[in-house]
Formats: structure tokens, C-alpha cells, sequence
């Protein structure tokens, strides 16, 4: 039982230090979604997020913001990364909250 607990207990440690990395990449990158608008038969692009209540939009260029939207591509991919972390670790804490014997 007690090599159990220890893999448990290592787990937990990779998946609070994974849970942590994640959380500080997400704060770097872009919240919201590039939209692009058609105004007077010329494209412009814009960063559109929500702040508080609010959705915003924040100018960004004539041209397609690449960076920014592989930004995002990647807080996407990251968030989703974060919520598999999340469940395990759920699921480690409910085996650890079971006693047997």
C-alpha cells in the first residue's frame, strides 16, 4: 500500500508542477479570437475579447495578425491541456481520500 501512496504522491507532485507551468504560459498570451471586418471592400483586423460584461475590440492591423493568432491557436491547446491536468488530479485526490484496511 505504501508504494501505492508513493506513486500517488509523486503524480501529484508532477501534475501541481505541470498545473503551474501551464497557468504561466496561459498569462502571457492573448484572451479573445482575431476577427476580421470588411469595411468600405478593405479588410481590418481586430483582437476581440471579453472584459468583464464588455466584448472589446483592439485594432490590430490591415493584415493578418499571424502571431497573434497562433497565440491563441496555442492558449487553446493549452487550456485544454489544463483541464486534463485538473481531472487528474481530481481523481488523485479522491484516491487519496479513500483508507482501506
Amino acid at each position: 500500500m505504501r508504494i501505492l501512496q508513493g506513486i500517488l504522491s509523486e503524480s501529484k507532485e508532477y501534475y501541481l508542477q505541470a498545473r503551474d507551468k501551464i497557468k504561466k504560459k496561459l498569462a502571457k498570451l492573448p484572451k479573445g479570437s482575431v476577427k476580421e471586418r470588411m469595411i468600405a471592400g478593405k479588410k481590418y483586423y481586430y483582437l476581440q475579447q471579453r472584459v468583464g460584461k464588455k466584448v472589446v475590440h483592439k485594432y490590430l492591423g490591415k493584415r493578418r495578425p499571424e502571431e497573434v493568432a497562433s497565440q491563441i491557436k496555442e492558449r487553446k491547446a493549452l487550456s485544454l491541456e489544463l483541464r486534463k491536468v485538473n481531472e487528474a488530479l481530481r481523481i488523485i485526490k479522491r484516491s487519496e481520500g479513500r483508507r482501506h484496511g
